[in-house]
């Protein structure tokens, strides 16, 4: 080459060998630096990372179905020992209720039970002087619900039939006390009170009247004659029906307490008293009327008073059946007022209720 020397053109050879031997170093350091690990990739390839395992889904567990309430039993279940207790057998063979040994009182022991919450408004029916007619007592047990509690006179024929099929039905039952009183049906071999006997007369036939029957929760008494108007006439008769246990029902419009009242309460009965005749005839719109009338004035809330309840009574006849009938079906299910047996209308004070506590189990519903 012109103008560069024979020794500068080496040199310049040299430099230029040098770079690319320089080069090729570092691209073979480069080689050996990556090729122990790719060979160790081949020789021994990374093993996959473990899978991890699918988590268990927890376990659906249900919520324990609540028992399904039994029904209430209308009556309660009692030994036939216990029951044997409650009937004194007299020399003749005749069976009155009494109070047993341990403290059960027939009152209590064949009432109907029922469940209603305890600030519920209540209402009842009663149906008085059954047993005259064999067809109309018949329509009465089968047709009327069992919440509606029937009264018989004692007289009636096959009355312990009655009264043990009203009880199948799921019917309280109650008896008539036979007056001297012409708006009650004369009886059929049963002598009625009467205020010109002598008080141990009077219990007497009161006695015949609780010989015909069992089962019975006590005694309703339609005031009226010479007989109630005397608190020694009636005296006797609230002492018996006290001593075998009995509870009573009175009958009276008037308004003021009555003597069978303040005697229920210094002997210790348990007692329910009535001023509601819904069949009254004069009545305006009839039973049904008067039905919804009770019902409305029940259910009525008055602010710092305590729940009201309140029963009638009605006298049997076809239609009263069939209007007594009628209405509970048409009546609202969720009425503010429960339609309740007569029991649920006692009053039971400090004399009635020390003796309750003389069988504690008395006092469970």
């Amino acid at each position: 080459m012109p103008g560069i020397s024979r020794g500068r053109l080496i040199a310049v050879c040299l430099l230029g060998l040098s770079a690319v031997l320089g080069a090729g170093a570092l691209l073979h350091l480069k080689d050996n630096a990556a090729t122990p690990a790719a060979a160790a990739s081949q020789a021994a390839p990374t093993p996959p990372k473990p899978t991890p395992p699918k988590p268990t889904p927890p376990k659906i567990v249900s919520l324990p179905v609540p028992p399904r309430p039994q029904p209430l039993v209308p009556f309660r279940t009692l030994a036939p020992e216990e029951l044997g207790e409650m009937v004194e057998t007299l020399d003749d063979g005749t069976h009155l209720p009494r109070v047993a040994a341990s403290g059960w009182m027939p009152w209590i022991a064949f009432a109907r039970r029922f469940e209603v919450p305890g600030s519920a408004a209540r209402i009842g029916i009663l149906m008085i002087n059954l047993g005259a007619d064999d067809k109309l007592t018949t329509r009465a047990i089968d047709e009327l619900p069992g919440e509606v509690s029937l009264a018989f006179l004692p007289g009636s024929p096959d009355l312990a039939r009655w009264l043990k099929q009203a009880h199948e039905h799921g019917h309280e039952v109650y008896l008539m006390l036979p007056m001297d009183d012409q708006s009650v049906p004369a009886e059929r071999g049963v002598r009625p009170v009467q205020a010109a006997l002598e008080p141990a007369e009077n219990v007497r036939r009161l006695r015949l009247a609780m010989a015909r029957g069992e089962g019975y929760v006590g005694f309703v008494m339609v005031p009226g004659g010479a007989a109630w108007q005397s608190e020694n006439v009636v005296r006797p008769l609230v002492q018996e029906i006290a001593e075998r246990g009995l509870g009573l029902v009175e009958v009276n419009p008037a308004a003021a307490p009555s003597t069978i009242q303040r005697l229920t309460r210094e002997l210790g009965v348990g007692y329910a008293r009535t001023r509601e005749v819904l069949d009254y005839k004069l009545a305006e719109g009839g039973l049904a009327a008067n039905l919804d009338q009770l019902d409305a004035w029940a259910s009525e809330v008055v602010p710092g008073q305590p729940p009201r309840h309140r029963f009638g009574v009605v006298q049997p006849d076809g239609d009263a059946v069939d209007t007594v009938a009628a209405w509970f079906r048409g009546r609202p299910k969720k009425s503010a007022a429960a339609v309740v047996p007569v029991i649920g209308h006692f009053e039971c004070r400090d004399a009635c209720m020390a003796r309750l506590r003389a069988q504690p189990a008395q006092l469970k519903p």
